[in-house]
């Protein structure tokens, strides 16, 4: 089943959403709190000043997907389908959620809160992080290789635990790198 529509403004929260292809939809400051959106198809969507935290996406496809001032507190997309996944995120709170595993391709996150983001085994390499707050991200067994932090803040990464090839950093952040072998920098 395909669904078609140009905006919704709707109170989804603890609800189910219709295992259905979702196209080129505007969900315009939606509830979707604890809502189900397991098995759905998101394509070229955009998710605008919407509340999806601790939504489910188990078997979800995003692609090409937009959020956009969005509180996403907890939201798992550990268990999101892998093929075409691709998302673009700007000024929006994702808080505690998790990217376990995720390969987030050319996923983009734009002045974002991403404290205590979990991006164990996940890999960022063709993605890009600009202004975003990272603290407490765990970063273990990720792969960095190539991405920009120079604009990013209070991240932790310890280089023997990831791949961080070609990652650039700014020279004031150097210390958070040398963090983990507990030596002092002046």
């Amino acid at each position: 089943m395909k669904t078609k529509l140009t905006s919704v403004t709707k109170d989804y929260s603890g609800l189910r959403l219709e295992e259905a292809e979702y196209e080129n939809m505007l969900f315009l400051n939606c509830d979707f709190t604890n809502a189900r959106l397991n098995g759905v198809d998101l394509i070229d969507c955009t998710f605008e000043q919407c509340n999806l935290s601790n939504a489910t996406l188990d078997a979800a496809s995003l692609k090409n997907c937009t959020f956009i001032e969005c509180k996403m507190l907890g939201l798992s997309f550990s268990q999101t389908r892998d093929f075409g996944f691709e998302i673009h995120v700007t000024h929006s709170n994702l808080s505690f959620a998790s990217f376990d595993k995720k390969k987030l391709y050319k996923s983009t996150f734009t002045e974002c809160n991403m404290e205590g983001v979990n991006f164990t085994q996940a890999d960022l390499s063709k993605s890009k992080l600009q202004a975003c707050n990272l603290l407490d991200a765990l970063f273990s067994d990720t792969n960095l290789s190539g991405v920009d932090f120079r604009t990013n803040t209070n991240f932790l990464i310890h280089p023997e635990a990831n791949t961080i090839k070609k990652a650039r950093f700014q020279s004031q952040d150097l210390h958070r790198l040398l963090m983990g072998y507990n030596i002092i920098v002046d």
